[in-house]
C-alpha cells in the first residue's frame, strides 16, 4: 500500500473528524472508502454518454469510419 499527501480545507477536515468520531473508525480507513465508491461511480458512468450515439443514424458506422480514414 503507497502512502499519499492530500491537502485539505480546514472546514472539511473538521467534518471528517467528526465522522471518526460517530463512526469509531480511523481516518485513513474512511478516506480509503470515499476513495473507493468516487472510482466505482466513475466506473460506471465512463462511456455511458457516448452509449447508443449511433443508433438513429442511417450510415454503418464502420463504412463511416473508413471513408473518414480515405482521406487521410
Amino acid at each position: 500500500m503507497s502512502r499519499i499527501l492530500v491537502d485539505l480545507p480546514d472546514s472539511r477536515l473538521e467534518e471528517l473528524a467528526a465522522i471518526v468520531e460517530i463512526e469509531h473508525r480511523p481516518r485513513a480507513a474512511i478516506i480509503r472508502d470515499a476513495i473507493e465508491a468516487y472510482i466505482s461511480q466513475r466506473k460506471g458512468s465512463l462511456g455511458a454518454d457516448a452509449f447508443g450515439l449511433w443508433k438513429s443514424k442511417k450510415v454503418d458506422g464502420l463504412a463511416y469510419e473508413q471513408e473518414l480514414r480515405s482521406e487521410w
